[in-house]
């Protein structure tokens, strides 16, 4: 698992380097004994383990840590809804960890949701936009700007001026293209707004992934 897109919006929609530069573990998140002393001589910043488990698990998966010190690990696995495994020998360690934990809340449900990759998602083809209704043979599609307009047929192809086929190859051709996204190229008419079929295509997901 590798969560390429939700990485490139953490990181402003550029793609997340190998090295990264995060913060020392201080402040208030570093925990310390009675005496004001650091209770763990190299705690781990919390930013370091929610950006590997963000990157590289979903949540429910289990994240192992042989080595669980004042337990950052758990801490980070609790608040993303990951299961976590934790080994410590030195018991204040442990007791620490425990604590910590238990002070930790799980975010929701909607906030645990990552960014899929477009190759992840499932396949929607225009003839499902059809036979669910959202779009009907006969329709007009517009681009952009509308002012080229293809008629929708009841196979799934769209037909402009002399020429007919996909959404893409039609998409392309009006343009002059080589190729073109027939999803954020095209759009229907809804009231007095034009919205990309691509909207439609996002709606028809949604309700597969309920059903799921």
């Amino acid at each position: 698992t590798f969560h390429y897109e939700a990485m490139k919006i953490f990181n402003d929609d550029s793609q997340m380097r190998s090295d990264w530069t995060l913060p020392l573990c201080t402040g208030g998140e570093r925990l310390k004994n009675a005496d004001g002393d650091k209770l763990h001589p190299t705690q781990k910043p919390e930013a370091l383990l929610h950006r590997v488990m963000l990157s590289s698990t979903n949540p429910g998966d289990v994240v192992l840590d042989p080595f669980f010190g004042t337990g950052t690990t758990g801490a980070v696995a609790k608040q993303l809804g990951r299961v976590f495994i934790g080994i410590e020998r030195e018991e204040n360690y442990a007791r620490s960890a425990l604590e910590r934990i238990k002070a930790t809340d799980q975010l929701s449900e909607e906030a645990l949701r990552t960014t899929t990759a477009k190759r992840a998602e499932p396949r929607i083809p225009f003839g499902s936009l059809l036979e669910r209704g959202l779009v009907k043979a006969g329709d007009t599609l517009h681009d952009p700007t509308a002012r080229v307009a293809a008629r929708v047929r009841a196979d799934g192809s769209i037909a402009c001026k002399d020429n007919s086929g996909s959404i893409h190859k039609i998409g392309a051709y009006v343009q002059g293209a080589e190729a073109c996204n027939g999803w954020t190229f095209w759009h229907v008419r809804r009231g007095a707004n034009l919205v990309p079929i691509d909207v439609l295509r996002q709606q028809v997901r949604a309700e597969l992934g309920t059903a799921a």
